[in-house]
């Protein structure tokens, strides 16, 4: 299953007692794909070393750079689907680039994306993603 995390949900899996765990073990463990772009990259690398710590922000990125069930994906076209926060579009467009299953973020400035019919990205809560995964 191909997804792209929001950074804040990046944030909340990390920690081994997080109640959202389940979803970074299950990028470990490669039952999910994570889907990226060299933007995404960037805000992670800088939200994490500013929230966490820069050490543990390279070693999750080379966690990420290096894991099998990363695609690095070019984003042709900006879709610009996002008004209100222009900067989240980066993973919107990741997510259509990818054919990503879901786009996982509890940002309400993703919630515009339920009222758009094209392109049509499936957006999904962190607690419903961790949910699904646990079926």
């Amino acid at each position: 299953m191909r997804v792209v995390l929001d950074t804040n949900v990046l944030l909340v899996i990390l920690s081994r007692t997080s109640k959202y765990r389940l979803i970074f073990d299950s990028f470990i463990f490669e039952k999910i794909t994570l889907c990226v772009s060299t933007d995404i990259l960037v805000e992670y690398e800088e939200i994490l070393g500013e929230r966490i710590g820069r050490e543990i922000a390279s070693n999750v990125l080379k966690l990420i750079e290096n894991a099998p069930n990363v695609e690095f994906i070019t984003n042709y076209y900006k879709w610009n689907l996002i008004t209100q926060d222009p900067d989240d579009n980066k993973f919107v467009d990741c997510a259509i680039a990818a054919g990503a299953k879901f786009l996982v973020s509890d940002d309400k400035h993703f919630n515009i994306l339920k009222e758009i019919k094209f392109p049509q990205v499936e957006l999904i809560k962190t607690e419903e993603f961790r949910d699904l995964l646990e079926e």
